[in-house]
């Protein structure tokens, strides 16, 4: 990172971040080619592991990709406001943002599932005791992306 000054490393407070984020954007690269999703999500840190979780389509080209045992980027963002100033270079922005690669898997058993459907209810709503009847799971396509790489930053 370039502005080591704008570094977040506290892991609550990245946390506390990505709990203010609503919207976590995946990007796949397809044959050389930039895919960009924006998807709703959840997620947990456990044991010093980062995972977010999503669902979507059964079928598709984020599906297709997923199905490669792909490694995808990931950005969230919040806080994000544009800082006036009299001249053009003094312009600025606020945000708080998070960074990262992992790994992207989809997943099979309903334990799994069921889980990964209450975090993203759990971020949305805050409540994570939705029940979910098996032609709920078999509507959808359910997956992890299980982070190996994240940096955040704050530009206040």
């Amino acid at each position: 990172m370039r502005r080591q000054d704008r570094e977040v490393t506290d892991p609550e407070e990245i946390d506390r971040i990505i709990d203010a984020c609503t919207c976590c954007r995946l990007g796949f690269n397809d044959g050389g080619e930039v895919y960009i999703v924006p998807l709703n999500f959840g997620y947990e840190r456990r044991e010093g592991t980062r995972r977010f979780y999503f669902h979507g389509a059964r079928e598709g080209r984020k599906i297709r990709l997923i199905g490669t045992g792909c490694t995808a980027g990931f950005e969230l963002d919040t806080g994000c406001t544009v800082r006036e100033a009299p001249a053009a270079c003094g312009y600025t922005a606020a945000f708080q943002s998070v960074v990262g690669t992992g790994r992207v898997t989809l997943l099979d058993g309903d334990a799994e599932r069921i889980h990964a459907l209450r975090r993203i209810m759990l971020h949305y709503t805050g409540r994570q005791d939705w029940p979910f009847t098996e032609a709920m799971l078999r509507a959808v396509a359910v997956f992890r992306l299980e982070v190996t790489a994240l940096s955040c930053k704050v530009h206040a």
